[in-house]
């Protein structure tokens, strides 16, 4: 079975579109289509089922979904088998898109030397990305670690506070300010689509309830695209984006990114490893973190109280 057929799946069925997966995987929307293709017809039967917003999984996709997943694990770990302290250091990020992947890119930069693997666990919780670092599959990962115990064997350091910004459109009635602050939002719904990981579950509802917003994070995620075009052409609709994510969108839209202000709320993430892994490029990534991104220690930030401190 083609892995890079397998890996194209699990992609499209994490993003729910073909574009996105293919912008993740660095191939082209064709070429992820033929792979999806040629796996359909090996398998002998449909794995995706085509929306108006995009593709979802059929039931035969839903049944091969976990352990497509395994395949790709066990590959890893067998390529990690057979090649000691040449393979490419492996860091989950969760989303290229993020600060994680914008902070990465910068490590890559200044230490080009080291071979570096960026990848994203597909639907991985944070207690599922902690067992993926525990077991080997993956060097580190950038989680919030709101309520997640870290295990023994573990080492964690909290090394992001991204600010998070407000992202309206041009009919939206603040996309003219310069600056907003929670009491111009309390207003205003801010909508987050799709959550469903714990973390940023509860991260969203501490800050709905320490200033009284209405964060609504109900009905399924047709991915940024999709969000973004909804928030573009709406008059009441907006949602918050770290300032270190990295979404792109048509010059069209008129999309506006806000600074939140008195306070500035921050989303915590602490990076996570093991702490007997040798990798020569993990000190290299964990020096590079603790001397770059010192979490935020000013008083006109905000993050939630069960924040890990690191």
């Amino acid at each position: 079975m083609d892995l890079g057929a397998v890996r194209t799946f699990t992609a499209v069925a994490e993003h729910g579109q073909f574009l996105a997966a293919a912008d993740d995987l660095g191939i082209t929307q064709q070429a992820a289509s033929k792979r999806i293709a040629a796996l359909e017809r090996e398998l002998g039967v449909r794995l995706f089922t085509r929306t108006a917003r995009g593709v979802t999984l059929t039931v035969d996709g839903q049944a091969f979904l976990p352990p497509a997943r395994e395949l790709l694990h066990a590959a890893a770990r067998a390529t990690a088998a057979v090649t000691p302290g040449r393979r490419p250091l492996r860091v989950d990020v969760v989303s290229r898109r993020v600060a994680p992947g914008s902070v990465l890119q910068e490590f890559h930069h200044q230490h080009p030397g080291i071979d570096l693997d960026v990848v994203t666990l597909v639907n991985a919780n944070a207690e599922a990305a902690l067992a993926e670092v525990a077991a080997g599959t993956v060097d580190a990962t950038f989680r919030s670690l709101r309520e997640t115990v870290v295990p023994a064997e573990l080492r964690s350091a909290r090394v992001i506070d991204d600010r998070h910004e407000l992202l309206v459109g041009p009919r939206h009635p603040l996309s003219g300010a310069g600056t907003v602050t929670m009491t111009d939002l309390a207003a205003y719904r801010v909508w987050m689509p799709g959550m469903t990981d714990p973390e940023p579950v509860g991260y969203y509802q501490d800050l709905a309830q320490t200033f009284g917003l209405t964060i609504d994070t109900a009905g399924p995620s047709f991915g940024y695209e999709a969000l973004l075009a909804e928030i573009a052409e709406s008059d009441r609709l907006a949602t918050f984006i770290g300032e270190g994510t990295r979404y792109l969108w048509p010059e069209s839209y008129a999309l506006r990114r806000i600074p939140i202000v008195d306070p500035t709320p921050v989303y915590p993430l602490s990076v996570i490893w093991r702490a007997d892994n040798s990798h020569p490029g993990l000190a290299d990534l964990l020096d590079h973190l603790r001397t770059r991104h010192h979490p935020r220690t000013e008083d006109d930030v905000w993050a939630p109280v069960r924040a890990v401190a690191g």
